[in-house]
């Protein structure tokens, strides 16, 4: 026994396949909406890790700037230029600032401030997290009073 067949123009005939259509659209909508997420997810991935970058950065900063502090007679020890090599002050924070943040570009400057008692601080950290994109830097200005 065939299934009966319907007439050209009734609305049953016209309306076959319309589900499988419908199915497809949402197939499709779905598609785009998950790679949206994905693509979302990755991008927060990658601004936690510049973040967590960001706070070794400041961490280090502070850390170096707590020995300057304690060290006052020999401030000007502490300075280097980009790509210079560290004294013998400097070195251990060279050295566990560059464990803690692979690849770090370190830089401090260390001038006295003309008509006060205080010596501006800028310590400068960079990095970069993926090959062949910019540099990340992050900067910490502070004054050490001196302390006579």
């Amino acid at each position: 026994m065939t299934a009966p067949r319907l007439p050209a123009g009734s609305p049953t005939r016209r309306q076959r396949g319309i589900a499988l259509i419908e199915a497809l659209v949402a197939v499709a909508l779905l598609a785009i909406g998950l790679l949206g997420a994905i693509g979302l997810q990755a991008r927060s991935q990658s601004a936690l890790a510049d973040t967590g970058m960001r706070a070794e950065a400041t961490i280090a900063a502070d850390k170096l700037l707590g020995i300057m502090a304690s060290d006052q007679p020999n401030l000007a020890a502490y300075a280097l230029a980009a790509g210079a090599t560290p004294g013998a002050r400097l070195q251990p924070w060279v050295t566990e600032t560059r464990a803690r943040i692979p690849g770090a570009g370190l830089a401090v400057a260390v001038a006295p401030v003309t008509g006060t008692s205080r010596t501006q601080v800028t310590v400068t950290i960079s990095w970069t997290r993926k090959a062949n994109t910019a540099a990340n830097s992050h900067s910490v200005v502070s004054y050490i009073a001196n302390a006579s």
